[in-house]
């Protein structure tokens, strides 16, 4: 079964972060652990209010709609995120995919993010999770993390 294998595989990579974290944190170093991940966020076209109007008499029951409205589109979200909340959050352009040098722009701009946030608080470095989407793992992307 390799979904378990791998469901059991991605507990024990969790638990052994967890105790990682929580050993830095004893140590008394204030280290920042910043997660992303990508999602697919779906739009729609809704219907005005004229165009979800009906006609009926104030006893008939309400109507009851069967379909749902297709997609508009859909935009591909990655969200940067630590213990305070959301850092980032880019939509990819219509037509783009998410490449080494795109992704490695984003990490400039979680630069610049971190950088104007932790002016505000001592911080020893930050603690970065992420996939192994082929983009995050690219030579480029490695360089740009180190």
């Amino acid at each position: 079964m390799p979904e378990c294998r791998s469901k059991t595989q991605r507990c024990q990579s969790s638990e052994q972060l967890l105790k990682f974290f929580s050993i830095i944190q004893m140590i008394s170093c204030r280290v920042r652990l910043v997660t992303m991940d990508e999602t697919w966020l779906y739009h729609y076209d809704p219907e005005t209010k004229q165009q979800s109007m009906e006609w009926q008499h104030s006893s008939s029951p309400s109507p009851k709609k069967f379909q749902m409205q297709k997609s508009a589109g859909r935009v591909l979200a990655s969200i940067f995120w630590d213990q305070d909340g959301i850092l980032l959050i880019d939509c990819l352009p219509k037509g783009q995919t998410i490449n080494a040098e795109y992704y490695s722009s984003l990490l400039v701009q979680l630069k610049d993010i971190l950088k104007e946030k932790c002016r505000r608080e001592v911080t020893k470095g930050v603690l970065f999770l992420h996939n192994n989407a082929p983009a995050h793992w690219a030579l480029a992307t490695q360089k740009k993390l180190a």
